[in-house]
């Protein structure tokens, strides 16, 4: 029955089933927006699957849900169960979201005993903006055939890329010393033995370090790579590009279609490319590698065509942030692969959280630190450093702030066009206004992509090849 003290949405806001769920069960409850709520007593179901047995876990939204040490006690090998099972479950209720009912789904539940901290706590509900608010005699009516296992820890509310660039060194010299078994040297870089860039990779780097370098040398450059020679002129062939006739070699598709600065930058992501093995495991809610990065260059690409001319960044170097903005990732895998699929599975199952919080909980540094020190070693533009490093930080202000917002505006208008499943996808109208863009013509530039999908998903295509 609902409780006299209802917000001004009513149960009538709940779906059917929801609403009989808790009837039935004779637990009090109230309705509330999700922006009246504080988010400290919010909680977070996940669905997860040992064989074919699944378990709902439920932990506070503000700790991480430690999937090792649920494995532990509960002698089982738990990940994330598929997307397809999630989105599956919810349609057959007519839900948004995976409400916090174990009963509703006649699921076995586990509680974390943070979840019966407070007085009060508030569980989603199935509809998008709204949740359900229970006191503390209703919580532990509600969750009475829950196990309760300590299987969560709270996360730190210091953001973790907050840091400067300088500071990067000591945290990944002290998450691979206590991670791996690699001997201690003074320089990071002999440590982890990073990656030689190829001898294209250094030319093209040269060229666009030289003011004076016209097509000519880059067409030359691009010719003595013939992988990469083809991989320009089908990019110029692409429809996405809508070339006008046959292109015949690399410079007709620099001077016809591409041009100087989209061939130099992506020879560069392609070069660069070549030198980390991509992993074979990944979260799976995340878009393949190369498919994510080129749908994030291309809208990068169209938003900064919409920008004030004042506020436009070098297109070139935009483009390649965007193309290159996950390689701390790879590098992840590259360094720490014990723990490489931990990081994956925990992902899997803390949807709640950012990346960068998962991974700086289990590694102690994250991706973003990890991708913008690579390309500090491999002497990349500094615009390229700080678009890597500060991608997930959506009120970064300081130095190339416009690289790194542009970054962070795209991959998030990308998330929010999935499946809804995974959170931390909020776009601030302060990010907008620093970039003199609006939600309306970033919407524009998304659909352009959107539309051009078949012709970018073939594109990325040929960076797996």
């Amino acid at each position: 029955m609902p409780d006299s003290k209802t917000a001004p949405v009513t149960e009538k806001s709940l779906p059917s089933a929801i609403w009989h769920a808790l009837e039935a069960a004779d637990i009090a409850f109230s309705v509330h927006r999700t922006d009246t709520i504080d988010p400290a007593l919010h909680l977070h179901a996940v669905l997860v699957q040992h064989l074919n047995e699944q378990l709902l876990v439920i932990v506070p939204r503000t700790h991480i849900l430690d999937l090792a040490q649920l494995n532990a006690i509960t002698e089982r090998s738990w990940k994330a169960a598929a997307n397809s099972s999630v989105l599956s479950l919810l349609a057959s209720y007519h839900l948004d979201n995976l409400a916090t009912l174990p009963t509703l789904f006649n699921l076995q539940s586990v509680c974390d005993p943070a979840v019966f901290m407070q007085p009060v706590a508030y569980l989603d509900c199935g509809v998008s903006g709204l949740v359900i608010g229970l006191k503390a005699a209703s919580l532990d009516k509600l969750f009475s055939s829950s196990q309760r296992i300590l299987c969560s820890e709270p996360i730190p509310p210091q953001p973790p890329n907050n840091d400067s660039v300088a500071s990067d060194v000591v945290e990944i010299q002290q998450a691979v010393v206590r991670l791996t078994s690699r001997r201690i040297h003074q320089r990071l870089q002999e440590t982890l033995e990073i990656p030689v860039l190829s001898r294209t990779a250094k030319e093209v780097l040269r060229l666009r370090n030289e003011p004076m370098a016209g097509i000519d040398e880059l067409a030359a450059v691009v010719e003595t790579d013939p992988p990469l020679a083809a991989q320009v002129m089908s990019w110029a062939a692409s429809p996405y590009y809508a070339a006008p006739s046959k292109i015949r070699s690399v410079e007709d598709a620099i001077v016809r279609v591409l041009g100087f600065e989209l061939v130099i930058n992506l020879a560069l992501g392609l070069s660069l490319g070549k030198n980390l093995t991509l992993p074979n495991d990944q979260p799976q809610h995340c878009t393949p590698y190369w498919q994510q990065a080129i749908y994030t260059a291309a809208l990068i690409e169209g938003l900064t065509r919409l920008m004030p001319v004042k506020k436009k960044p070098e297109t070139g170097l935009a483009y390649l942030a965007g193309l290159l903005h996950n390689f701390g990732f790879a590098l992840l895998a590259h360094v720490f692969p014990p723990y490489f699929s931990l990081v994956c599975r925990t992902l899997e199952v803390n949807l709640h959280l950012s990346h960068s919080t998962v991974e700086h909980h289990l590694l102690g540094v994250t991706r973003e630190q990890m991708g913008a020190w690579l390309m500090q070693c491999w002497q990349v533009p500094d615009e390229l450093v700080y678009a890597l490093r500060y991608q997930d930080t959506p009120d970064y202000q300081g130095e190339y702030a416009t690289y790194a917002n542009l970054t962070c505006l795209a991959q998030r208008l990308l998330a929010q066009n999935k499946d809804g499943l995974t959170a931390n996808n909020h776009i601030s109208e302060d990010l907008y206004q620093r970039l003199g863009l609006n939600e309306d013509n970033a919407q524009l530039a998304l659909q352009r992509v959107l539309g051009a999908e078949q012709a970018l998903r073939a594109l990325a295509t040929q960076f797996n090849h």
